[in-house]
Order: C-alpha cells, then structure tokens, then sequence
C-alpha cells in the first residue's frame, strides 16, 4: 500500500552559519513580534528555541512519513512522569547548530549561558522514575525506534524546594510561566474522560458483560507534543502530554451575573486540578481520588490517541497487538488495562475473550520496586464510586483469572487468595501491581537482583505460575546528557583518547580506557578535568547556600530522593561521627571532606521532611565551628533537579549507594557517577552488585548487609543494642538527642532519635560500624593521589554496560519485539 496523498513543501532550514542568522532574526520578527534593539531576554531565547527546533521540524515531518509508510509495530511508553532536563543545549547538540549560536550572540552582546538561563526544565518528573523514561525516549529515537512517550503536562510539576529555618517549603513550580517554545499544542484533538456516575445492562449481549456507562462528570484532555530527536540519526520521535480542560458548560453565566464569581467557575477549577501537579498528597481521601482521577485520565486519553494511530493504517483489530505495545512504567498507569477492555468490549462491541487475547498481548510492566507500600493498592470503595464500569471489569478480569489459578492449583484457597487481584482483608482492595501482571505479556525488573527478588518474594506466586512472563533488564542512563552535556571536558578527554565520538552511541567502547588508567600523563589530565569541575560546584554552592568550599577536598555526594529506605540518616551519622571526632581531637589529620546531599521529600512524608531540617541543622553546626569547618563541610543544595545534576555529577568524587540490601529497585544515579569518574561506596542493592562486578571489587567500597543477613538479621532486631555496644554510635545519637543541632532544643529532633532505636526500619544502626569502617577506608584511598585517579578512570571506563541504548535494545529483543525504522536524512 503507498500513500498517495500530497505532500506538503517542507520550508527550508539552512544548514550554514548565514542561514541560521538569518532565520533567527526572521524568527524575532515574525514569532515574537520584536526587533534587535528593544528584544529581552525571554525574546532572545524564545527566538533561539523556535530556530533550533524548526531544525527538527523537518526531521519529524520525514520521521513520521516514515513510520506511515512501513506500518511498523509502535511501542508507546505510558509513564506518570518524565523528567526531561532542560532543551536547549541538548538540542542545540543533536542539530548541530551550537557552533552557529555563540559567534551569533558574541555580535549580538549577549553569551549562551545568559539565554540559557530562562530555558526551564519541564516540570514533568520528580526522580530516577522519571529520569529513566527520558532515557529510554532519548536512547528510543537515537535507535531508530517507532516509540510515543505519553505523560501528563502537569501545570506546576511537582514542586520547587526552598528551605526556611532549615524546614523543606514547597513552592510551585511555574515552569510555563515565559511559555514553552518546545512544545506544538494541539487545541483541536481533545479526548473526553468520564468520572462516576452509573452503568447498565447492554441489551444486545446475553453474557452480561458488555455494559453501558453514563458518566456524572466529563473533563476533556487536550494534547501537545514535544520532539525527542535522537542522536545522530534523523528520527525525532515525540512525547504526547495531556493537559485536563473543563467541558465548554462548565462556566456558569448566570451565577456569575449573580455576582457568585467563585461558584462559577467551580466547575473548571475541580476538572483543571487533575493536571495541575504530579502526585498530589494523597494523605486524604480527597487527595487519594484526586490521585486515581490523574491515572486514569492519563490513559484514558493516551489509549484513544493510540487506537487513533492505529487505525490510520490498519482495519480491524486481529493485528492490534502486532502493531502496538504498550509498556506501563510503573503501577501509576495500569488502568490502561481496564481502559482498553472497556473500549474493546463496550464501545467497539468485541467478545470478551477476544478482547482479552488483544490487551495481554498488549501490554508489558516494569516493577520499579520491592517496598511493598510502593504497590498501589485502590480501595474498592473509591474505584466503584470513582469509575464503576472499570471496578466491573476488574471482578470479571479477576474472575476468570481465578479460574485459571483454580484448574492450576486445585483446592489451594490460599494460592487464590495471595494471587486474587482484589485484596479481601483488612478493606477490599484493589491491587495494581497484580491486575498489571495478569494483564501483561512481560513483566520485568530493573537489576539482576531486583528481579530475582521479585520472583522469589515480592511476586513469587506469579513468578511460580508465569515463569516465562519474568525478565530483567537492567536499568541505563543516557551518556549524550549525562557525560557529552554534563561533563563537557571529560567527554572532550575521552575523544581524545579514543579517537572520535562513535563512543556516545556505542558506550562500551570505553572499555578502551582502561589501559589510560596506568599512564600517569593521562591521570594528571584526568584529575585537571576532575578538579575544574568541582571547582565549577564550589561556584554553584556558593551562590545557592553561601557555603564556601574547597575544590581539593573529597567531593562526598549523596543526590537521590529523601526516602527511609535510601538511608540519608546513616550518611548523616557518619557526618556526626566526623564532626565528634573533630571536636574531641581538633589536630587529627583528617581528610578534608565535603558532603554534599541533593533530593526532595514528598509533602506528606513528614519523617523525611524532619530529616532533611536535621540536614540542614548539622550543615549550620559544622560549617560555622571554626576548628571542624576547617576540615568538613555539609552543604543541603536546594531544589534538586537534572540541572543541579549535570553540575554536582562530574565534579563528584565519591558516590553515596547505602540503601539497605534489598530495597533499591536498581538505581540510575549510581550509573552516572561511575560513568562520571567516581568511586562508589554502597551495599549489594540494586544495580551496585552489576556495577562492582563491572568495575571490580578493588575499585568499590563495599560494606554492609546483604539481602538474606538483612531479612534474616529483621526476626530479631534491636537497634539499641547497636547503640548501646558502640561509643561513636552512642555518642551520635546522643548529639542529636540532646540538642546539639537545635540550639538545645532536645523535642525538635526526638522523632528521629525515636524511629532509630525504636524501630530502625532499614537497620541503619545495624550497618553503621561496617559503613563507618569504609568509609575510613575511602580516606586512606584518597590520600593516594595516583591510586584514587585510577581507580576513578576504571569506573568510567568499566561501566559502558550501563547505557540506555544497550537498555533499549534488550527491551526490543526480549520484550517489545520492534525493529528499527530507518529515516531518510534531508
């Protein structure tokens, strides 16, 4: 089949330094209504955005005539949050016009980093979540995949951090405030999203289970697009976002001619809340729908785009699962499998089972975790208030399965009752995570650990009746943003050594590194690189915090989520025993040490919000004694992000992997401060075991539990005990319990005190001797210059494994099952 529709003349972007002058001043004229003299700086920028991105438009407009034109099978990424990074220099790289900009803008009297300075990040993301599906869009398109990503354009992201009396303060993040010149909206292609109301018997099917819903309220979603280009191939893939809208009889006229303004627009306020902010608080009930509204409409909107870019090219519904799959990251959007049951069997009339055959040969699911809390579970009171046609469908999926389980397990009730999706005791419940197995192809996990844990404990009993559903692969970073844009002189080093670039698409090429490690020219050059970084880091937490801090000290970092089990309090007692040491012993020779932390703390998780005001706390201490400052600083950046990312990774020396043996899913920050150059100390958790066992045990810091010693240490537990057998445990504890960090106040840190020695849910005290120990050891190594270099050049050069592409390329041959399609380049 061709295509015989005529094609629209692409408008010409030239490829010169003239061209693209040209089509700037163009673009300030005719986009932002403005001339040279009276431009701002928000005209400035838009203006370079729009260049850059019309560079792109035509690759899209050749990518998608592509795609028309092979039919290939799609993979469409369903995710609760993307945290993209800013755009504007990772564009300028993959168009290659960055070399046109800065002669441009030196003759116009202004520099790349003052216009880059209003290039927001698009607050569509919060942690490794997010990041990790950035990636794989980024590593998706520079592999010539047919991919859509589909998320939410959330109005205020999930929040700016500010710190006041050291407490977190969330601020909105107004992302969208000067405009976003990446995105194309789409006014007209608005899907309609129902909520409550009630359902019925369909007349015409005797089975009972195709049913008619009538919903009590409808919002409408409404699209727009960013571009995700790859590296170094023409394909530009996209994003789809959903933004929710009130209906167009939402607004009430009359009461507001009442003079009821704030009755009036109730309506639009309600339906517009759904897009506002990612993971609204979901410690009310009110928060809790709220929650479960936004997951719904996330895919209730993205699976009519799907099925509309389905049937563009293809005619019935035997070939759906051929070409589509659809890859549910995380339990946020597994509705989509109701969603599409509901749209198969109701709307366009499908048996059952066909319908059923079609969505598990749909969709695929990535477990991101082992915390059962992390599991969502939906109350079924709410889903049967919330959607009522979706809460059916689940009771008939269930039913069935049950069955299926029943024939397998004869007369095993406990089997059915810990495989049933719907949890029965204490509250009928919905579980996700299962209706998410039962409903996929595959389902995998994140690291070799994670998903042997997962099919030995978190989902054993599926793993025992599904084994071939279980895979791993392990997670990847993009090294384009992670070493090419963050770390520009590495990245130039590297090149150098290796000849060209073809490392940035092909990453294990680093492996030929390794032989540099024992060259000492190279080794001094790398520790100049090293330095100049951090030296960059002392500039950003200067002008963030006021700290002054030296660039020759060990870089101690520790950037991830504020979360129990990530274990920021064992790092913070190691700080303590530090700063103790200092103060019993003011001329020990201790290494000069810098801890730097970065992440945020949700909300409504107060335990953590309380840590990071002891963070803070400590930092105050130490940087203001005058004999410990001399030694150590303890520096809290605040509002955590990619960009704070791409400026601490490079210039960090040592990398914080301490969560307790079992509980991290795999990690990606680990991956890229190894690729950066530094040194990990970390327990067997996540994906550290795949990391030492790349780099080598003698270049990591391994101490700790693993993950049977903690689940066997947990039947018998008593952190006092480890407080009450070690003194320099004893005496950090102490220090926070007594008021040394609180100006004497001993009740403002007496919950964190409690928690330790009364439950230590992640057994930091009983790791704490073992971490303290290594961390002695971290000391001893910094102190040999020549060793340390070397061991910081094998971390990167070791680590080539940990790539998005290898990542999306093992996806696609185990998973996906998509080839690529090639573009033709303009």
């Amino acid at each position: 089949m061709t295509d015989a529709r005529p094609r629209p003349k692409m408008r010409t972007v030239g490829g010169t330094l003239e061209a693209f002058e040209q089509d700037l001043i163009s673009n300030l004229y005719y986009q932002r209504g403005t001339t040279l003299e009276s431009a701002s700086g928000p005209d400035g920028y838009h203006t370079l955005a729009v260049t850059v991105r019309d560079r792109l438009v035509g690759r899209y407009a050749r990518t998608a005539a592509a795609h028309y034109q092979a039919n290939p099978r799609f993979v469409y990424y369903l995710s609760a949050e993307y945290l993209l990074g800013r755009q504007l220099r990772q564009n300028l790289l993959y168009t290659g016009t960055e070399q046109f900009v800065r002669p441009i803008a030196e003759d116009l009297g202004v520099s790349l980093e003052e216009l880059e300075a209003y290039d927001v990040e698009p607050g569509l993301g919060n942690g490794g979540l997010g990041r990790l599906a950035a990636c794989l869009l980024d590593s998706m398109a520079t592999l010539d995949i047919p991919a859509v990503g589909y998320g939410i354009r959330y109005e205020f992201g999930i929040f700016k951090q500010a710190f006041r009396d050291g407490a977190q303060v969330e601020r909105p993040d107004d992302w969208t405030f000067y405009g976003n010149p990446w995105e194309f909206p789409a006014p007209d292609d608005r899907q309609v999203v129902g909520f409550y109301g009630s359902t019925a018997p369909a007349l015409d099917d005797p089975s009972g289970l195709r049913r008619q819903w009538t919903p009590a309220e409808t919002v409408r979603g409404e699209p727009s697009h960013m571009l995700v280009p790859g590296y170094g191939t023409p394909t530009v893939n996209i994003i789809r976002l959903w933004q929710a809208r009130a209906s167009r009889e939402s607004f009430d006229l009359s009461r507001f001619g009442a003079g009821q303004y704030k009755e009036a627009v109730e309506d639009i306020v309600q339906a517009e809340n759904i897009s506002k902010v990612l993971y609204p608080d979901d410690s009310t009930e009110q928060g809790r729908e709220l929650r479960l509204k936004q997951q719904y409409f996330l895919v209730a909107c993205s699976l009519r785009d799907i099925i509309r870019r389905y049937r563009l090219r293809n005619t019935g519904w035997d070939a759906f699962p051929a070409k589509v799959v659809i890859q549910l990251n995380d339990t946020h959007p597994v509705m989509a499998i109701t969603e599409l049951m509901r749209l198969l069997v109701d709307e366009y009339r499908l048996d059952w089972d066909l319908a059923w055959s079609i969505t598990r040969r749909t969709f695929n699911y990535t477990c991101h975790t082992l915390l059962p809390e992390a599991l969502e579970t939906w109350s079924v009171e709410l889903l049967e208030r919330l959607l009522p046609r979706h809460m059916e469908i689940i009771y008939s999926i269930n039913h069935f399965f049950l069955q299926e389980v029943a024939a397998t397990y004869p007369g095993d009730l406990d089997k059915m009752r810990r495989l049933s999706i719907i949890q029965e005791y204490p509250e009928k419940r919905v579980r996700m995570a299962h209706l998410a197995v039962v409903g996929s192809t595959a389902v995998n996990g994140v690291a070799e650990l994670h998903t042997r844990l997962l099919a030995e404990t978190t989902l054993r009993d599926f793993a025992e009746l599904w084994p071939q559903k279980f895979h791993n692969v392990t997670n990847g970073v993009t090294p384009r943003r992670f070493v090419r844009l963050a770390n520009p002189r590495l990245s130039e080093l590297i090149t150098e050594r290796l000849g060209d670039e073809g490392w940035l698409t092909d990453l294990e090429r680093l492996d030929r590194l390794a032989g540099a490690a024992d060259d000492p020219a190279f080794l001094e050059r790398w520790r100049e690189v090293k330095r100049l970084n951090k030296v960059d880091l002392t500039h950003q937490v200067e002008r963030s915090t006021g700290v002054v801090v030296d660039p020759d000290a060990l870089c101690d970092v520790m950037i991830k989520r504020f979360h129990e089990y990530k274990r920021q309090h064992l790092k913070l007692l190691h700080v303590i025993t530090l700063f103790n040491r200092l103060r019993e012993m003011p001329e020990m020779d201790m290494v000069p040490r810098t801890v730097l932390f970065g992440g945020k703390a949700a909300p409504g998780y107060h335990a953590m919000k309380l840590l990071i005001r002891l963070v803070n706390a400590v930092a105050e201490t130490v940087n203001t004694d005058p004999v410990v400052s001399r030694h150590l600083k303890v520096v809290l950046l605040p509002d955590y992000n990619v960009s704070r990312a791409q400026v601490i990774i490079p210039a960090a020396d040592l990398s914080e992997q301490i969560s307790l043996a079992g509980k991290e899913a795999s990690g990606t920050g680990n991956m890229k401060l190894a690729l950066n150059g530094a040194v990990t100390i970390g327990t067997l958790d996540g994906a550290n075991i795949e990391i030492r066992d790349r780099v080598g045990a003698e270049n990591f810091f391994l101490f700790g539990l693993d993950a049977q010693q903690a689940v066997d240490l947990r039947r018998h537990y008593e952190p006092r005990a480890y407080y009450e057998r070690d003194p320099e445990l004893r005496a950090a504890v102490d220090a926070i319990a007594s008021g040394v960090f609180a100006k004497g106040d001993r009740s403002l840190f007496a919950p964190v005190v409690d928690a330790m020695l009364g439950r230590d849910e992640y057994l930091a005290l009983a790791d704490y001797r073992a971490y303290v120990e290594c961390q002695d050891a971290v000391a001893t190594a910094w102190r040999d210059r020549d060793r340390w270099t070397r061991m910081s050049v094998l971390n990167a050069a070791r680590t080539g494994f940990f790539s998005s592409d290898r990542t999306v390329r093992e996806y696609c041959d185990k998973i996906w099952r998509v080839d690529p399609v090639r573009v033709e380049p303009d």
